[in-house]
Order: C-alpha cells, then structure tokens, then sequence
C-alpha cells in the first residue's frame, strides 16, 4: 500500500501559474471512475474507465456495499481538520479528481448518473439558456440575477438517469437522500432531515435480508464550511464527527464495504472580486456572467473579443486564468465525449491560488469556504472500509 502522504500528494497533471500548479482533471482517477466501478459491479452498463483499486476489494464478496458521498469533504479540508493518524486517513486509499467546474451540481450529477460533463451538461449552479436569454440557478428554478421563479421546462438538460436504477444483479438497491433530491423508485429511498436519521437510515438498509447496495448523500458538511470557512471550528467539528460515526458504524457492521468519498472538495475563501459592478466588462457581454464564483463563464459580444481578453487579464488575470471555453472542451476538461458544450458560454474563467470568489451579481451569496476551481477543492478521497465475517 502507498505510504498516507503519498496517497495525499500523487496528482501530477497540473497547469502552470504564476505561484502554483491548477489541477487537470484526469477522468481515469476521478469520482466519475467510482461510479463506472460500481455501475459494473451491478450489472449496470458503463462506458468509463474503472478503479482497480475499487474494483479489487468489491470482489471480496461483501453482503452490503455502501458508497457514501459526503459533499464537500475532499482531500484538502480533511487534511486542514484531522490528524493523518486519523481512522479516515488510515483507511485513504487513492487521492481522486472531481468534475469541473469542481461544484455540487456537476460532480453529483457525474457521480448519480456515470456520466462525464460534457454528457449531462449541468456544469454549474448558475447556467445559461440561450432561449430564454436568461442565467438561470438550475436547482432552484430562479433566475440568477432577480430570484425571480423560471420555468426552463421546455429548455432541459436532461432529467437525472441514476445508473444504479440500471443494476441487474444480486444486489437491491437502496438510496438515503435528503427531501430536496428527486429519486425514480421512491420505495427503495429513505429521506432523512438530522444527520441521526441519516445515520439510521444507512444501517437499516444493511440489515435488510440479502445483499443490499446503498447510495447515500450527505449535503451538511458543504453547508457548513460555506457559511464558517474550512479552517472553522464548526467545520472541524462537523468532520471529526463524520469519522467517528464512520468509524462506529463499520465496527458495528460485519460483511459490509464502506466506499466514502465525496463530490469536490473546498478552500477558504481570502477575499472577493466584485464582478457585477464592472460597467467595462459587462459591456462587452452578451449577459452577466454564470457558472460559479470561482469558474465564472461569459457570453461576449461578436467582435469584442480581443477587447474582453485583454481588458479581463489585465483587470482580473491575478485572481483568474481565463481560457476560451471550446479550448478547454478539446483539452478534454469535461470529457471526452458528449454534446453540451454550448452551455459553456464563450470564456471560462478558472479561480487560482489566491482562492478569491467572483460575485456574479448583487445576490451571490459572499462564501467563507467555497470550491468550484481547479486548485486543492478538486482533490477527493477514495476511503475504503471493508470487514469480512470471522
């Protein structure tokens, strides 16, 4: 096995800036493999690379296998609030990529559906509808700038297909989500609202007779660290508190793999670029910016390119690298195959080492934590726990 600091340090695929190295997304070591691994595991078809190491321990034979994703909780913050002698380090086997933009909205969807970015299309939380000339915030059905309700119905990207809804093997299927999270079998689902209901719910369905797959997604943790930063002692809290539940819970749990991961990570944020007030930028555009704060997508003007380019490096080029968007699609950043590059906009903005938030309009919400880039909130654990009968 690899020694712990090398598992927490082996991404090399990095992008050169004036202090640090961006991270690459690599769809071979990312959180889309963990679901292509579980999807083959259960039948499911799967067109993605798997994870030997994943794929080496489900073989074992385990009566319940269990993949939690806790939002939020990637490599970086677990570092910043546990001790590398922690039980999750102990039990880190491989240090994967998220999606990028590195957000909820874009990693869940990929790790719901086995699907790579580009297949989906919900890059972000703020996204673009083209007819509608509206920046609408998809989860919430509101447009991003007023809140204003928005039916985007006719304009979709594409309900959710949940590869596990596709299993054809020995295993049922079990899901723990929250209320807010659509499910197609809503029978087999069990909604929680505490984290004790949560945690109740994943060991109810281990003891269901049979084998049994479990899908559960917790959002707290990501809440948590928006509102208090990463470094907070309520984030500290929040993660020494998911270790020990984890800790108990596969103690108490025979013939049962644990596969803990999340979808992206976070940083703290150090400060914030006013976006929404600059009267020279938003002229150039089309319609303000989307996407997320810190990989912000533009719409400019025909033939006020070059303008925009150089004006943005120089105002902005510090905080943000900004790339074409068709560049980063033909690099492969949102996988290799797909249709829905022209919810990109025309620019992508990606958020460097100085971790500052672009707010979008006079709503965005000014983050203390906040992730979205390509900088330490793409690092996510692959944690690993497995206990055989005696």
């Amino acid at each position: 096995m690899k020694a712990q600091k090398d598992i927490l340090n082996e991404h090399e695929n990095k992008i050169e800036t004036n202090t640090k190295k961006l991270l690459v997304p690599d769809f071979r070591k990312s959180i889309v493999n963990i679901s292509a691994t579980l999807a083959e595991f259960l039948g499911a078809p799967n067109q993605n690379p798997t994870l030997p190491i994943l794929k080496e321990e489900l073989c074992k034979g385990y009566q319940n296998i269990v993949f939690l994703c806790f939002d939020g909780m990637g490599v970086y913050p677990l570092r910043k609030n546990l001790d590398e002698t922690d039980f999750l380090f102990q039990n880190l086997r491989q240090t994967l990529f998220s999606t990028f933009p590195s957000t909820t909205t874009n990693a869940t969807t990929s790790l719901l559906t086995n699907q790579l970015p580009l297949e989906h299309g919900w890059f972000g939380w703020s996204m673009h509808f083209a007819a509608l000339h509206q920046n609408v915030d998809v989860y919430l059905g509101r447009d991003s700038a007023t809140h204003e309700a928005v039916d985007f119905s006719d304009y979709p990207l594409g309900m959710a297909d949940y590869y596990f809804d596709h299993a054809n093997g020995d295993y049922s299927i079990n899901t723990v989500f929250p209320p807010y999270i659509h499910v197609t079998y809503p029978q087999r689902n069990r909604f929680f609202q505490t984290a004790e209901e949560f945690w109740s719910a994943i060991e109810e369905s281990c003891r269901k007779s049979g084998k049994q797959f479990v899908y559960a997604y917790y959002p707290e943790l990501d809440s948590i660290m928006h509102k208090y930063g990463v470094t907070s002692p309520e984030a500290r809290c929040s993660i020494q508190e998911i270790s020990c539940k984890l800790k108990t819970l596969h103690e108490s749990m025979a013939d049962t793999l644990f596969i803990v991961s999340a979808d992206h990570g976070q940083i703290d944020v150090s400060g914030y670029v006013n976006l929404y007030e600059d009267e020279v930028l938003l002229n150039l555009l089309e319609i303000y910016p989307f996407m997320e704060g810190r990989a912000p997508a533009f719409l400019v003007k025909k033939g006020r390119e070059q303008v925009f380019e150089q004006y943005f490096q120089d105002k902005y080029g510090e905080d943000f690298i900004l790339f074409k968007s068709s560049e980063l699609v033909t690099k492969g950043y949102f996988g290799n195959r797909g249709d829905k590059a022209d919810f990109l906009g025309d620019y992508l903005a990606v958020g460097t080492y100085t971790h500052k938030q672009a707010l979008l309009t006079p709503n965005t919400t000014r983050f203390k934590g906040h992730h979205t880039s390509l900088t330490e909130e793409m690092e996510v654990p692959l944690i690993l726990l497995g206990k055989r009968l005696p």
